[in-house]
């Protein structure tokens, strides 16, 4: 009986884990589609897509008196949708941390990331709820950075929930510190990628060959100063050294990812390494198309949501290499 009970008690863990790595995968799924949701708002607004293009590009971004209608029934459908996934989203999390933390035995390695989903959810929903009307693109970083990490942890729980380390081979080691220097460089480019669209710098550079920042401002840089657009110039003179650091740390990622995604391959990770240079691959065809085209909304949106899986693949690789459970059932996939 005793042993019985043992082996009982033994499972529950593996039980809940694999709850919870669905859970986790289901999170990811909600948080990527807040996050497409919340670019598609953000870009509306700030009127790609608009006509006649580009001249209205900021109409919505000037003093009240000047501004166009009230939002189409896309946007507001959006917004819908956003509040409806965004409270789906909460509740959730709340459930994974109930899962992990309120059942013994305690998982805390898992407990400790649905904690950080709670805190960057919480987050996300006082910068919303405060913030709605900000023009600041201090409040754009917030809500974009946050988003992303949201998305990059609840993949990473989803494929390290069960799982056991390894001992650090020298190898993993080399891995890991390059997939973490990746992440830092990735979310500085993702940080300058915000403030190009929160500071109506799109149109700034419309070539790919050259830059003209002779009318660059450094208050550009600021994400707490507000842009004053100017209907005569959609362009945006301003902003073309903003724009123009976006393409240079676009070069560095792509210098820091290429060695990644070839070493993940070489030590074993092979899925993660041919996402890794494939995503770089489509997020390179998708800058040149934005600036080629004028910043067309479908692109735009693309590159959003190709910049986020970005992120989630190079926070997966971050991690030590795991085992599996040593049940007979496989909690996840190792990428």
């Amino acid at each position: 009986m005793q042993q019985a009970t043992g082996n009982s008690a033994s499972t529950t863990p593996d039980r809940r884990q694999i709850l919870l790595r669905r859970m986790a995968w289901l999170c990811a799924a909600l948080v990527l589609a807040i996050t497409s949701l919340s670019a598609f708002i953000r870009l509306t607004k700030a009127g790609l897509g608009c006509e006649p293009w580009p001249q209205c590009y900021v109409q919505s971004q000037l003093p009240p008196q000047q501004e166009p209608p009230p939002a189409g029934a896309a946007e507001a459908a959006a917004r819908l949708a956003h509040r409806t996934i965004a409270s789906a989203t909460l509740l959730l999390i709340l459930l994974m941390a109930m899962t992990t933390l309120t059942t013994r035995p305690l998982l805390w390695p898992e407990g400790r990331m649905t904690l950080g989903l709670l805190v960057l959810v919480l987050f996300l929903a006082v910068l919303g709820r405060w913030t709605a009307n900000a023009r600041v693109p201090a409040v754009t970083l917030g809500n974009l950075l946050a988003g992303f990490a949201m998305f990059a942890l609840s993949v990473r729980l989803a494929l390290t929930c069960g799982r056991t380390p390894d001992a650090g081979s020298l190898a993993q080691s080399q891995l890991t510190r390059w997939a973490w220097l990746a992440g830092t460089v990735l979310l500085a480019h993702i940080a300058l990628g915000g403030l190009v669209s929160a500071g109506q710098a799109g149109l700034s550079c419309p070539q790919l060959s050259g830059c003209d920042v002779s009318d660059a401002s450094w208050q550009a840089f600021n994400p707490w100063h507000t842009p004053q657009p100017d209907a005569a110039h959609p362009t945006h003179p301003a902003g073309a050294g903003v724009h123009v650091l976006h393409r240079v740390s676009a070069l560095i990622v792509a210098a820091v990812l290429l060695p990644l995604g070839l070493l993940a391959w070489r030590h074993g990770r092979r899925l993660a390494g041919a996402m890794l240079l494939g995503l770089l691959a489509a997020q390179a065809m998708l800058g040149a198309t934005l600036v080629l085209g004028s910043l067309p909304l479908a692109a735009a949106l693309a590159h959003n949501v190709v910049a986020a899986l970005l992120l989630a693949v190079v926070l997966a690789l971050a991690g030590r290499g795991a085992r599996g459970p040593t049940g007979t059932e496989a909690l996840s996939p190792r990428l």
